[in-house]
């Protein structure tokens, strides 16, 4: 199986690194066997389908109605809707081979994220153009750095938050397709969904009904440092362990500090106003080194195909 799936893989991504990375990698292996088995085109699927994730923050931010509008506007139809259960492990399996330059920090502030609420995950069907589905959909997405992001692309409308609290995330190109579908589902649920995607259908209603369930057990919280600062200091002096008047709520150095101390100490706060300080105030990568597989463009897709 190893050369074909070699040979599938470089038709799929402009990364030599990447096929070498994935061709034993076990979640990608375990979607293009099922394909395979129900006799469906792995690359077709993978080049005119993509994923978009919304993470526990887009539902706090109440973002799914805004996304599913400018995903139609942009000519992508949501072509299934299905609710995940997410955790730690769900993370590290989501971004194995970016993480590497993931400070501690940036770690310990998903691991709060993932516990605030289930994620919605769209699969979208576009026009496979010069570019794949999933190449379009990221670029059109918008950068990971809010200061990047441009107006009309999807980051850019839902708000300029956080370089952590970034909203939506989706595969960079057809292979990460294949790869991400495994990890959201089992072999069960991945066999309904391929089955509505062939299908065509659009989905959006099921998507609202989905998110309207989300948002009943995810309460709307704001993205603002001053309120998470305001929250944080008020669990301290409800602990008993009040802040010094001198404190400023504006350093971010003393704010890094307030939340070093809080965990040296096993204070418990509110988890969301933690992540959302600590969205500003704590470092997010570690160090200059680059990731284990860099990001795909669609500059690497027309540049670089073998």
């Amino acid at each position: 199986m190893t050369a074909p799936l070699r040979e599938l893989l470089a038709a799929l991504t402009p990364q030599q690194e990447k096929v070498a990375a994935y061709v034993d990698d076990t979640y990608l292996q375990e979607t293009v066997d099922q394909l395979d088995r129900l006799g469906v085109d792995a690359a077709k699927f993978a080049r005119e389908h993509s994923m978009l994730l919304l993470k526990p923050d887009a539902i706090v931010a109440r973002s799914v109605e805004p996304t599913l509008k400018w995903l139609s506007d942009n000519d992508f139809r949501v072509v299934s809707a299905f609710r995940v259960a997410v955790d730690r492990h769900f993370a590290r399996a989501l971004w194995y081979f970016a993480w590497n330059i993931a400070s501690p920090e940036r770690r310990r502030l998903a691991d709060l994220l993932v516990g605030i609420s289930d994620v919605l995950v769209l699969v979208v069907r576009g026009e496979d153009t010069e570019l794949p589905v999933p190449v379009r959909l990221t670029e059109a997405k918008g950068a990971t750095d809010p200061r990047k992001r441009k107006p009309g692309e999807l980051r850019h409308l839902l708000g300029r938050h956080s370089y952590l609290l970034n909203l939506v995330h989706s595969p960079d190109d057809p292979a990460d397709v294949l790869r991400e579908l495994a990890i959201y589902l089992d072999e069960h649920r991945r066999a309904t969904v391929i089955a509505e995607v062939g299908e065509g259908v659009d989905r959006s209603s099921e998507a609202l009904t989905i998110a309207n369930d989300l948002y009943a057990q995810a309460p709307a919280r704001s993205f603002d440092r001053a309120a998470a600062v305001e929250r944080i200091l008020g669990d301290l002096a409800t602990a008993g362990a009040p802040v010094a008047p001198e404190f400023d709520a504006q350093s971010d150095a003393e704010c890094a500090r307030l939340l070093y101390s809080a965990w040296t100490d096993g204070r418990k706060l509110d988890p969301w106003s933690v992540i959302v300080l600590g969205s500003y105030v704590l470092p997010m990568r570690v160090g200059t080194q680059p990731q284990t597989l860099r990001p795909v463009s669609a500059k690497d897709w027309l540049e670089e195909r073998p």
